[in-house]
């Protein structure tokens, strides 16, 4: 009899002096363990796979002909020493003309959600800064895109990117030799 009485004591001692015991959750409230989780709210960060690629090809064809004639009669009082002249000429022109031109840009550049639109399309903006050599170039990209065409990795494709602003901007040695200089410049401005 002494045994249940010695553990109903030591039961009551741990009571009082061993306060309260807590713990926590391993569950986590709005979390699903059978959905992927999509970019909702803003904040929220998505992966745009950027391939993109572009080719415009310019051509141009002129034909021009022109005649000008021109007379003056003699001279009549006091500008009686005019004789009579006349003026002709005669321009033919023709040029051909053609410009081709190709881009393409594959890189991956990590997008914030920074507005929720109210049919739940998410407006995207992300920028990436690269360095090599003396070459900075700067990335950015903004856009729409639709929730559903996140893939469970987080990522989307640049082509599902409603309303695409990408923006490829260069500074250094490379941009420094392709830029036309001041005086190449002035003449085309002009003509």
């Amino acid at each position: 009899m002494k045994k249940p009485i010695a553990v109903m004591f030591l039961v009551l001692l741990l009571t009082c002096l061993g306060g309260r015991a807590g713990a926590q959750s391993l569950w986590q409230d709005g979390a699903n363990l059978y959905a992927d989780p999509k970019p909702s709210r803003v904040g929220d960060i998505v992966t745009v796979i950027v391939e993109e690629s572009i080719g415009a090809n310019d051509k141009a064809k002129t034909d021009l002909t022109k005649d000008i004639e021109h007379e003056v009669d003699d001279g009549t009082g006091i500008f009686d020493f005019i004789r009579k002249f006349g003026v002709r000429a005669n321009t033919d022109m023709s040029g051909d003309s053609s410009s081709s031109r190709t881009y393409s840009l594959k890189t991956r550049v990590s997008c914030l959600v920074t507005e929720v639109q109210d049919n739940g399309n998410l407006v995207i903006e992300g920028y990436r800064d690269l360095k090599t050599h003396d070459e900075n170039l700067k990335l950015t990209l903004r856009g729409v895109i639709r929730p559903q065409d996140v893939s469970y990795d987080n990522t989307i494709s640049s082509t599902k990117v409603a309303n695409p602003e990408l923006f490829v901007e260069g500074k250094g040695s490379l941009s420094r030799v392709q830029k036309p200089g001041l005086i190449t410049q002035i003449l085309q401005a002009l003509f």
